[in-house]
């Protein structure tokens, strides 16, 4: 299997989109997957999915499809997420915790080790089997549980305080719930999640 030393962003937005699928394939005893299905899951082109893969090695036979279980390996080995990766969570409330209790960061490898909250009648608290701490503890915590990952689960206006001291303990990569702007050197990633954002994008394509 070759790989290029990095991907373009189309070509790893959609082998994670694949993988998205694949995951829940997986989960629902599917064995094979056509570029047909992917494509009618995705909203790609399966000309489009055969290229992408079809530059990685070859993983389908004609007529028969994608083996799903090796796939899900594969495309993970293509983006580097192979193995479980540790998530700090900021934000003991309703959306904290309903992040903290899914299964979507688990079925690609990433566990939420530690939560965090700046309410004291939080902190001690157990979500799932995680007890909440003090912010003070983060630098701490991210140095001990390896934590490569923060998801900001806040208000606007505690995310950028936060994602400087994520910055601070060394974190790279911080997945953001909020509005916020957030300000990061350039080394580090920021992704805003905003189902508005998400809704606009998907009402211009309806539109249009």
């Amino acid at each position: 299997m070759t790989q290029p030393e990095r991907l373009s962003l189309g070509v790893a937005a959609r082998l994670a989109r694949y993988l998205q699928v694949l995951t829940q394939a997986k989960k629902e005893g599917k064995e094979t997957i056509s570029s047909q299905e992917l494509s009618e899951w995705t909203h790609v082109n399966s000309t489009q999915i055969r290229r992408d893969l079809s530059g990685f090695g070859k993983f389908g036979k004609r007529g028969v499809g994608y083996n799903v279980d090796s796939l899900v390996s594969q495309i993970r080995k293509i983006l580097r997420t192979a193995g479980q990766h540790n998530i700090a969570l900021f934000g003991a409330g309703h959306l904290g915790r309903a992040i903290a209790s899914s299964h979507i960061f688990a079925d690609h490898g990433f566990t939420v080790v530690a939560i965090f909250d700046n309410d004291p009648e939080k902190i001690g608290e157990k979500v799932g089997t995680v007890t909440v701490r003090a912010i003070e503890d983060l630098k701490q915590a991210v140095e001990d549980e390896d934590i490569v990952v923060g998801v900001l689960a806040v208000p606007g206006g505690s995310a950028q305080q936060l994602a400087d001291r994520l910055v601070d303990a060394g974190v790279k990569i911080i997945f953001n719930y909020s509005e916020a702007l957030l300000q990061v050197p350039p080394e580090v990633t920021v992704h805003t999640s905003s189902p508005a954002v998400d809704l606009l994008y998907a009402l211009y394509f309806y539109l249009t």
